[in-house]
């Protein structure tokens, strides 16, 4: 069966045994504080789990695109290394929201492995929970004795809570779990050894496929266990790993998934493509490279497509590091020093045509971002070698000079080692992976400080994990009510009640969460932020609400404090700020206008890729490959008004059959994840038709005026436009009104005021060039006056003198003058340039290669004397201070350096 075929079968049996088939959520999560990214099938089904929402189906089967890279599920530094793990791969499943049970699951799991995939029987082992004592956890004898009815008892295995009892988190739905492994091994190696004790014993060879969860418990915040309500089936079929047991492959990589991708690679890498290679040697690193292309090139795809561009935070970080991961292991060992990653993207699309579209949609997008990225690292990674180079060169001659790269105390030439700060450097600035930085200084019979090392990585780890941790209480019930329901759209005012609330920690500061059984407040979502308002008691009680967020399906709103626990159970009205809520609705709605108009200027290939909609301003990122001209921003922003002047009546259409919205040509965004039913904002059919869960206004007039007010770069494939709205534009059209009338006043209030600046400007410029001649004939004569100075030590061409100059630049060009004059030059200049010291070394290239002096390191021990810091390169480098006085000691400092 090829792969396709694999993937169909699973979801036609699911369909026979009456499961809803539902589409993939995006692999980027969103209105989930919990995930950065879906990294488990039931990610999208987590609030009918947590009861926050009723489930539309009691029976689902679905493929959903995963990716584990960070957090509790790491997998990243074992891929392209073993045969089986992946960043992002399809996970299969089936769910049961409180119908089935385990005597289902199990029966059709084994029916469809070996009816329907005719999988060999006596290959099969299936685990079970074993029990837990301190838990007061009883061995899974109901899944064990169904597993009876089709496994011999020796294939069953009794696995301890890490292997076999599932958590969502440290709180949250959870229950033992059954999982199924398959025995690749040959019959001559299942002879020797059983294949009962290699399950979960990291072989390679003997692999867990499936895995059946049955959560019956509640893990509350103390740890204690609650059961649940209602049984919920959650299973997760490794797509991968099938494709490779059905398709008799040892590794997920040799099967139809992959292969097409690395025979690819392998052809334009001019390179063979050999599995069975001994570790360490080149073709192992070759197969190696290879394997982390064809993963990583998925990973990094489906992340975009879904609407995560690349950065340098949070989820963006993580596809940045992958992104590099791949384009380091070609440049290392496929022997690609141009781009070749993006190249796949086309295959790859092509490959998932019909299953998930949305790569294909944007294939085009999608290519030119990864290019971009790999161009952009490329040169990193020629300045993070050139860096190492400059390091290990200076300190290999085990000079002086090497003893102040970092601290003064730590001297590397003696040791031949890579300092960790300096191996971490590496890493965080110029994205090298820390085995690279082990291959490189074994390559000159170095080693890497890895204590060094890990204790920097640890502590800015511990930087990070303080400035996002979050302490959340458990819920505490108020009213038995999982229904939400949100009035926002037709009402700012609406009588409700506190159905549950929890305490949160986070930075040292303690705040409430309350949830609503109705309520008028906008949760930040789709770009546009939280509303503000406040909860009105009856007995006069006012708690002001600073946010609203989605937590799944939840509506929470942020208090910094509670109610007295006697209005905790009353009713209470609920009421939006209303003035700001208008001037976030004006945004909104100009957002819908200024993508249409964006379309209609730029062109149809412009989509939405984020955007930021508050009171303030509205911010909206597109997919457009250059620069947008000011005659195109003005053309745009004249469309947005003329449509704001026609005062188009807002059309809202909601509870629109997804398809039905689709078909009717509406504006889908990718990334999204859309339910059966939409609602569809319409301005003008002909003009702007989107789904949106937005708030908007009741008619384009409302906006008042639109203003851009700047167009930029985002990331490669991506232009960011700023624009305001309302009062927000006429405040800032004042304010450009009252500095046109400043310079007026400032330049004689002219006829033309262009004409005068333009005057005014040529007139510096003259004046500039007229300073600039007089600083360097001033230079030229210090240049003479310096070099009868000189002072021979040791062979050397010594120079340390204060100098009297304007400007850095002044002094940097008095510098290389004397280095064109004179041989073997070690010079330092220091220089009060407005109150601020300067210091200026500058090194013949003779005395860098040959002395082992740098430039660079001298002047990072010769700032201290003034309070300062700096850098530069092994010849040339400057520094800035803060302490004028030092100057002196700086310069007799220098002296040390060639003794």
């Amino acid at each position: 069966m090829t792969a396709s075929e694999i993937r169909k079968a699973f979801l036609d049996f699911f369909a026979s045994k009456g499961h809803q088939i539902v589409p993939s959520a995006p692999i980027v999560v969103k209105n989930d504080p919990t995930l950065m990214f879906t990294n488990a099938g039931m990610n999208q089904f987590k609030d009918i789990f947590l009861g926050e929402a009723p489930a539309k189906y009691k029976r689902v089967a679905d493929t959903q695109r995963c990716l584990r890279v960070s957090g509790k599920h790491n997998d990243l530094e074992e891929v392209g290394i073993d045969t089986y793990h992946h960043t992002m791969f399809e996970m299969l499943g089936n769910w049961s929201f409180g119908d089935y049970f385990k005597k289902e699951a199990i029966e059709w799991s084994w029916e469809l492995l070996t009816d329907v995939y005719k999988i060999d029987k006596d290959r099969l082992y299936v685990t079970i929970f074993e029990g837990d004592e301190k838990e007061g956890l009883p061995k899974d004898q109901e899944a064990y004795d169904y597993w009876k009815q089709y496994v011999p008892e020796d294939h069953i295995l009794l696995g301890n809570k890490k292997d076999n009892f599932w958590e969502m988190g440290e709180t949250g739905p959870c229950g033992p779990c059954s999982e199924i492994h398959y025995d690749n091994r040959t019959d001559e190696e299942r002879q020797k050894v059983s294949g009962a004790t290699l399950v979960n014993a990291d072989d390679p060879q003997v692999i867990e496929i499936w895995n059946n969860v049955f959560m019956q418990f509640n893990r509350l915040k103390d740890g204690s266990l609650q059961p649940l309500p209602a049984k919920h089936v959650d299973t997760g079929m490794g797509f991968e790993r099938l494709v490779r047991v059905l398709q008799r492959k040892s590794s997920n990589y040799d099967t139809d998934v992959f292969q097409q991708l690395i025979q690819f690679i392998a052809e334009k890498s001019k390179k063979t493509y050999n599995s069975s290679g001994i570790p360490g040697d080149t073709d192992w690193n070759t197969a190696v490279a290879m394997r982390v292309l064809a993963d990583h090139v998925r990973a990094v795809s489906f992340t975009i497509a879904d609407g995560q561009l690349p950065s340098n935070n949070k989820a963006g970080y993580v596809i940045r590091r992958i992104l590099r991961r791949a384009v380091r292991y070609q440049y290392q060992y496929l022997g690609f020093k141009e781009p070749f990653l993006n190249t796949l993207v086309p295959i790859l699309a092509g490959q998932f045509k019909g299953v998930f579209d949305e790569l294909w949609s944007q294939k085009d997008f999608v290519q030119r971002v990864v290019l971009e990225e790999e161009t952009a690292f490329l040169r990193t990674l020629e300045q993070g070698i050139k860096k190492f180079e400059e390091y290990t060169t200076v300190n290999r001659q085990g000079s002086n000079s090497a003893a102040v790269y970092r601290d003064a105390d730590v001297i590397q030439s003696l040791r031949n080692e890579l300092d960790g700060k300096f191996a971490f450097e590496l890493s965080d600035t110029y994205g090298f992976p820390i085995d690279l930085t082990e291959l490189m200084t074994r390559e000159i019979g170095w080693t890497v400080d890895m204590e060094g090392f890990n204790q920097a990585l640890a502590e800015q780890k511990n930087r990070s994990r303080a400035a996002t941790a979050i302490d959340t209480g458990d819920w505490v019930i108020v009213k038995d009510d999982d229904s939400i329901a949100f009035t926002g759209y037709d009402e700012l005012e609406t009588i409700s009640h506190i159905t549950k609330y929890r305490k949160v920690s986070a930075k040292g500061k303690e705040q409430y969460q309350i949830v609503l059984d109705k309520t008028p407040f906008y949760a930040e979502s789709g770009g546009q932020v939280g509303d503000t308002g406040q909860l009105v008691f009856p007995d006069g009680e006012i708690i002001q609400v600073t946010d609203t967020k989605k937590e799944n399906a939840l509506i929470v709103h942020f208090v910094d404090n509670m109610p007295s626990d006697k209005a905790i159970g009353d009713a209470l009205t609920a009421i939006v700020d209303p003035e700001r809520r208008n001037s976030i609705q004006e945004n909104h709605s100009a957002t819908h206008l200024l993508h249409a108009a964006l379309k209609q200027v730029l062109g149809s290939h412009v989509n939405q890729k984020g955007s930021l909609v508050n009171n303030e301003y509205l911010r909206f990122d597109f997919s457009h490959f250059a620069k947008v001209t000011d005659e195109e921003l003005a053309r745009i922003e004249a469309i947005v008004n003329e449509k704001v002047r026609e005062n188009i009546p807002l059309k809202e259409e909601r509870n629109v059959a997804y398809q039905v919205a689709i078909t009717s040509g509406v504006t889908a965004l990718f990334g999204e994840k859309y339910g059966e039913y939409v609602r569809v904002i319409t301005f003008d059919d002909a003009f702007s038709k989107e789904l949106c869960g937005g708030t908007h206004v009741k008619a384009t007039g409302q906006i008042g005026y639109f203003k851009i007010i700047s167009e930029s770069a985002v990331a490669a494939g991506v232009r960011r436009v700023e624009a305001i709205t309302g009062i927000g534009a006429e405040n800032y059209i004042n304010e450009q009104s009252k500095l046109i009338h400043q310079l007026k006043e400032l330049l004689k209030n002219p006829k033309d005021i262009g004409k005068s600046i333009e005057t005014l400007l040529e007139e510096n410029n003259k004046l500039k060039k007229e300073l600039e001649k007089s600083v360097l004939e001033k230079s030229s004569g210090l240049k003479n006056e310096l070099a009868k100075k000189v002072q021979d030590i040791n062979g050397i061409s010594f120079i340390a003198e204060k100098v009297t100059l304007p400007n850095a630049d002044a002094v940097k060009n008095l510098a290389y003058q004397l280095k064109d004059i004179v041989p073997n030059l070690f010079l330092v200049l220091g220089a009060d340039i407005e109150g601020k010291p300067n210091l200026t070394v500058m090194i013949s290239e003779n005395l860098v290669k040959d002395k082992g002096l740098n430039a660079g390191n001298i002047i990072r021990e010769l700032a201290k004397e003034i309070q300062g810091g700096g850098g530069g390169q092994p010849f040339y480098a400057t520094a800035g201070g803060k302490d004028v006085s030092g100057l002196d000691k700086a310069l007799e400092k220098a002296k040390d350096f060639i003794k």
